[in-house]
């Protein structure tokens, strides 16, 4: 950006102020218009009291509702079988990886770092198989109820018969998706018998495209962002009363499916004999695109954790929407477009430039901060995973990995720490890398990002 350029950003206009303004206000939005690497820390983050913080109830019912479908879900995916039928991820201690951090950034990380494999979860390996399949599995028992097709105790396994097929395939699912949501959609739905229209933005990767075509469901491409991709989505649905939308910016069953995961973690940690308390505080670090996952997921941490866990989100420097929503208090009437940015990066599961609203405020004062890292940085933790652990993530998924260092060496890091009283507390500290994708990326896919280091 020349000089001419610069000075016009500046007396741009942004919700009644001009970017020179917003910048004064909120520095941290200079680092992002020039697409530096930043660490935020939320001014807003609240202290919790022991009362539960609103929707616990519903996460409660999302996780009976996956109890209850177990059973189809072991014979529809034998790979589910050794869990019970559950979708569930491994934590895994790393290590080596974590020496490798500190090698590369100069400085020891205090405490344990875990990777939270959610790159292995079953069915469709990304993190969108906790909302995303939930979403489409309550639809698929709503309508079932409705129709008097099963009752209350049922057995679920009967939703394999054909019948129950042919049912299904009289009604259909819209989502608007960079990638990973459709395809847990389209896996799970076609499973089920519904037809799939999956609206993709321009950012979504090929083989995720030829994937789902290959089930039977139906890909419509666009070449503008995934905004445009859910807006058309959502007027599919709209002008066919058959057909169900799934709302990736406004869902709250995707939120409570993906909430689901911080009961299982706790169930993790005593397996493991992990201790969360306030002498041993727990630090989790969540890629973020429009919200939904790593939203749901903190507060569902919050919900259990209260102020013994730190959330943090991770975001491309071109696509930092989240980080833009909370720092301006616009949430979602404000894009990283606004500030100059194109919304384009190899991470195509985050390459979003609006973030969800409804997330944005729910999750306003349960999280500690957001960081920004550039796509080289995401290709050199991904291939440091693979080297270190020989475990395979996306680059999406890799966004969380710099996350401790970011909290230990910027300065804006060690300050949340000296005021949040944890300073002398990090050697006991839990650090949770939570991956996002990455069993299904092809192998000539994975080659390529690994050369890309």
């Amino acid at each position: 950006m020349n000089d001419k350029e610069s000075r016009g950003m500046m007396d741009r206009m942004v919700r009644g102020k001009s970017i020179a303004e917003w910048i004064r206000k909120i520095p941290v939005l200079g680092g992002i218009i020039k697409e530096e690497e930043v660490f935020w820390t939320n001014p807003g983050y609240a202290r919790l009291q022991s009362e539960p913080l609103g929707m616990g109830d519903q996460i409660k019912e999302a996780s009976d509702r996956l109890g209850r479908f177990a059973s189809f879900l072991q014979e529809a995916y034998p790979e589910t079988r050794e869990a019970g039928g559950m979708i569930e991820s491994p934590l895994v201690e790393i290590k080596y990886f974590k020496e490798k951090l500190g090698e590369w950034h100069g400085g020891e990380i205090g405490g344990s770092l875990f990777l939270k494999c959610d790159n292995d979860l079953p069915i469709s390996g990304s993190i969108k198989a906790r909302g995303g399949i939930y979403e489409v599995l309550k639809h698929a028992e709503d309508l079932a109820f409705e129709h008097r097709l099963i009752n209350p105790g049922d057995d679920y396994s009967v939703l394999r018969d054909q019948a129950f097929r042919n049912f299904f395939s009289n009604y259909s699912i819209a989502v608007g998706s960079t990638g990973n949501l459709g395809l847990s959609i389209g896996l799970i739905g076609s499973k089920l018998g519904f037809k799939v229209t999956v609206h993709r933005s321009a950012d979504a990767k090929e083989w995720k495209k030829t994937k789902l075509r290959s089930l039977g469901v139906e890909v419509v491409e666009y070449e503008s962002d995934y905004s445009a991709a859910v807006e058309q989505g959502r007027k599919q649905a709209e002008s066919d009363p058959s057909c169900y939308f799934i709302d990736d910016e406004n869902s709250r069953n995707l939120f409570f499916g993906y909430a689901v995961a911080a009961e299982r973690l706790k169930r993790q940690f005593k397996e493991k004999g992990i201790k969360v308390d306030s002498d041993h505080p727990l630090f989790v670090y969540l890629p973020c695109g429009v919200g939904g996952g790593p939203g749901g997921i903190a507060y569902g941490l919050k919900e259990i954790f209260k102020n013994d866990v730190h959330c943090f989100f991770a975001e491309p420097i071109q696509s930092p929407c989240m980080l833009v929503s909370l720092a301006t208090g616009l949430h979602d009437e404000v894009s990283v477009n606004d500030f100059g940015l194109e919304n384009r990066t190899a991470a195509d599961g985050l390459a979003v430039g609006r973030a969800s609203g409804f997330v944005s405020r729910t999750i306003e004062p349960l999280l500690a901060g957001i960081f920004t890292v550039k796509d080289r940085e995401l290709f050199r933790m991904l291939s440091g995973m693979w080297e270190t652990e020989g475990i395979f993530v996306e680059p999406s998924a890799a966004a969380g990995a710099v996350g401790p260092v970011k909290l230990m060496q910027t300065e804006e890091g060690r300050a949340f720490l000296q005021n949040n009283g944890l300073m002398g507390k990090m050697d006991n500290a839990i650090h949770i890398v939570w991956a996002t994708g990455g069993s299904m990326v092809p192998e000539n896919e994975r080659k390529g990002y690994l050369l890309k280091n």
